[in-house]
């Protein structure tokens, strides 16, 4: 693991796993309330109570971010899940298929493409109205061509391998091939493209929470907290912007360097 990463991976790594403790122990972690205002505090600086300060309504801000990185971190998550569930399921079915199946779902992904995720989102905020939910499912449309097309140009490659031929003599179904031979030796290349598509869906939904589309207030969220930290910045307390969008840079350089590492040496073994 250690030659795989490197010490920069596994920096990477041990940022990612204390990220996702603080972020599933915060009941447990947070010292206050993240949701709780006290005007005593508003705007107050760093103290032994408070090290962070607090924001305009006087939340504590430390508490903010361990409780912001929930909907921050878990969101991406699951919309890389479920486009990664679905690019796979089609692009299978289309290095598989081949002929018009293929050319269906190989139109279908194209047309997918050329709209930006954002679009997605905001179409799908405007059916069901501003919150995490519809903005996901929005994402998960976006993101499944980008898993879908690296896919199906592997499982292209590895459908006319011998073992394949091999596996379709013996008698086997086509489910069972794909779901004992072909998945299995994509599932490096499935993970890396997942991995690399994981940094872009946070600052997609980092965005549209600074919109104000995505997480709504009272909750914590990392993009809501830029969003409310630069009023707060004019008035003399940069600490809740400046601290949301270093976690959130800090994030997405870890995820994509992790992604870039498993591309690279997923090129390296092909």
């Amino acid at each position: 693991m250690k030659s795989r990463l490197g010490p920069l991976g596994l920096t990477a790594v041990l940022l990612l796993a204390v990220l996702a403790v603080v972020s599933i122990g915060a009941p447990l972690l947070a010292p206050y309330d993240p949701d709780r205002p006290n005007l005593f505090n508003a705007l107050a600086g760093s103290s032994w109570g408070h090290p962070l300060g607090g924001d305009a309504l006087g939340r504590d801000i430390l508490s903010r971010l361990m409780y912001g990185a929930r909907t921050t971190l878990l969101g991406p998550l699951v919309v890389i899940a479920l486009s990664t569930a679905a690019g796979t399921a089609l692009a299978i079915t289309a290095a598989w298929a081949g002929g018009r199946v293929d050319a269906f779902i190989s139109r279908l992904l194209d047309v997918l493409f050329a709209v930006p995720g954002i679009v997605f989102a905001l179409v799908t905020v405007a059916v069901l109205g501003p919150g995490i939910t519809g903005v996901v499912a929005g994402l998960a449309v976006a993101y499944t061509p980008y898993v879908a097309r690296v896919v199906r140009s592997a499982a292209l490659r590895e459908r006319n391998l011998p073992y394949i031929a091999a596996a379709w003599v013996q008698g086997r179904s086509a489910l069972a091939i794909c779901g004992r031979h072909l998945l299995p030796n994509l599932r490096p290349i499935i993970i890396a493209q997942s991995v690399s598509a994981l940094g872009f869906a946070i600052v997609d939904l980092a965005t549209i929470s600074f919109l104000g589309l995505g997480v709504q207030p009272p909750n914590a969220d990392w993009g809501l907290m830029v969003k409310s930290g630069l009023d707060s910045a004019l008035r003399g307390q940069p600490v809740e912007a400046v601290s949301a969008g270093v976690l959130i840079a800090l994030v997405v350089v870890a995820v994509n360097f992790l992604g870039d590492r498993l591309a690279g040496k997923e090129g390296e073994l092909r």
